[in-house]
C-alpha cells in the first residue's frame, strides 16, 4: 500500500510503498476513511536536528477515522465494517490517568507515542491500532468528514471545558486565531455556553468571515484596535477566557493585554512564543495553562455534539497522492478549515 511518511529531518514527507500491517493479539486494522493534516505536523517536519525523539520513518496522520477491516485475536467490542474514530493519544493504559481515560496525560510518557506522531498514522490505506480502547463508534457520521473530531475538535473542547465555569451570562470569551482549531473552539463555546459573548481575532478577513458563520458574535482584525475593542466589550475588565490557538509571541502578548482578574488564558497553539509572567502580568490570579489534546470521555462528548449537529468542521478532501500539496496549502494559510487526506476515495 501507499503511505505518506516522514522520512528525514527537515525534508518534505514523501509517498512510499509499505506493507499492509497485520493485527496481532488485541490489535485492530483500520481501513482509513480520512486523516487530518495538522499544523503540528508542520512543526515536526520543520523541526531542527535533535529536537525530536521520534524514530524515522513513520506514516503521518494523527487525526483518523475509518472502518474496522480486521480484528486481531482477543480484540472485542467491534465488528468488521464498523465506522470508528481513532483516539489519538496512546498511553500505557495502566497508570492512574490512563485508567480514567486521560491517556493524553499518561504518567509513562516513554510508552506514549500516538499514531502519526512517532508511530505509523493514518495517511495510508490502512492503519494498525494497538487496542480497541482507542476506538469510538461513529454511528452515522462519515469517517471522511469526521477525522478532525479526534484532534481539532477534541483539543478545542478540552481547552474550553477547563474554563466553562467562568462562562455564564455577561461573560466574554476571545478566540485568537480563526483557523481549523479556532473555528471549532467558537462552535464549542456556543454549544457549551450560549450565554457568553464570543469574539474571534485573526489577521485574515476571510477567516474572520468563516468565524462569523461558525457563530462568533464579533470578529476583529488583530492589532491595537482589537485590544481596545475587547476592553470596550468587557467594560474595561478584560475577557473572562482567552484561547490562543496560535501561540506565537504577539498573540500571547495580546492574550495578556485582554485578560482579566481571575480569568483564564489558555495556550492551545504551539507556535513557540513565550509569555513572561511576573507579579504585575497577567492580571491578578489569572490562570495560564497549556492543555494537551483531551480525554477519551471528552471525545465521546465531542462525537455526541457532532451527531447532534452542534459542531461541524469545514473539510477539504485530498487524495493520498496530493498529501504533499495539502501540507503546502496548510503552510501558506490557504486551508479555510481542515485538510483531510482520503486514501481510499
Amino acid at each position: 500500500m501507499k503511505a505518506f511518511q516522514f522520512v528525514e529531518l527537515q525534508k518534505p514527507a514523501e509517498l512510499r510503498e509499505v506493507k499492509v500491517p497485520e493485527p496481532g493479539p488485541g490489535q485492530v486494522l483500520i481501513k482509513i476513511g480520512g486523516a487530518g493534516a495538522c499544523h503540528s505536523d508542520l512543526h515536526i517536519l520543520e523541526a531542527p536536528t535533535g529536537a525530536l525523539s521520534f524514530s524515522l520513518p513513520f506514516t503521518l496522520g494523527h487525526e483518523n477515522a475509518g472502518w474496522v477491516e480486521e480484528l486481531g485475536s482477543g480484540a472485542t467490542g467491534f465488528a468488521v465494517g464498523d465506522a470508528v474514530l481513532v483516539y489519538g493519544p496512546w498511553g500505557c493504559g495502566s497508570c492512574s490517568n490512563c485508567r480514567v481515560g486521560m491517556e493524553n496525560y499518561c504518567e509513562n510518557p516513554g510508552q506514549s507515542k500516538p499514531g502519526g506522531l512517532g508511530r505509523d498514522g493514518g495517511m495510508a490505506n490502512y492503519m494498525l491500532v494497538p487496542s480497541t480502547r482507542f476506538l469510538l463508534p461513529l454511528g452515522t457520521l462519515d469517517p471522511r468528514e469526521a477525522a478532525p473530531l479526534t484532534d481539532a475538535a477534541l483539543t478545542s473542547y478540552h481547552a474550553v471545558k477547563r474554563s466553562i465555569q467562568l462562562l455564564g451570562p455577561g461573560s466574554t470569551a476571545v478566540v485568537i486565531g480563526a483557523g481549523g482549531l479556532g473555528q471549532m473552539a467558537i462552535q464549542v463555546l456556543k454549544a457549551l455556553s450560549a450565554a457568553a459573548t464570543v469574539v474571534a481575532v485573526d489577521t485574515s478577513p476571510a477567516k474572520l468571515e468563516t468565524a462569523k458563520l461558525m457563530g462568533a458574535d464579533e470578529t476583529l482584525l488583530s492589532g491595537a484596535d482589537a485590544v481596545q475593542r475587547v476592553k470596550e466589550i468587557t467594560r474595561g475588565q478584560g475577557a473572562n477566557v482567552v484561547l490562543d490557538m496560535v501561540g506565537v509571541t504577539p498573540t500571547l502578548e495580546m492574550a495578556v493585554q485582554i485578560s482579566r482578574v481571575l480569568g483564564h488564558v489558555t495556550i492551545v497553539g504551539i507556535g513557540g512564543g513565550a509569555l513572561p509572567v511576573n507579579f504585575h502580568s497577567p492580571a491578578k490570579e489569572c490562570s495560564v495553562a497549556s492543555p494537551y489534546w483531551g480525554s477519551i470521555p471528552e471525545l465521546m462528548e465531542v462525537i455526541s455534539l457532532a451527531q447532534a449537529g452542534k459542531i461541524k468542521m469545514l473539510v477539504e478532501q485530498f487524495p493520498l497522492e496530493r498529501a504533499s500539496e495539502a501540507y503546502h496549502l496548510l503552510h501558506d494559510g490557504m486551508i479555510q478549515g481542515r485538510a483531510v487526506i482520503v486514501p481510499n476515495g
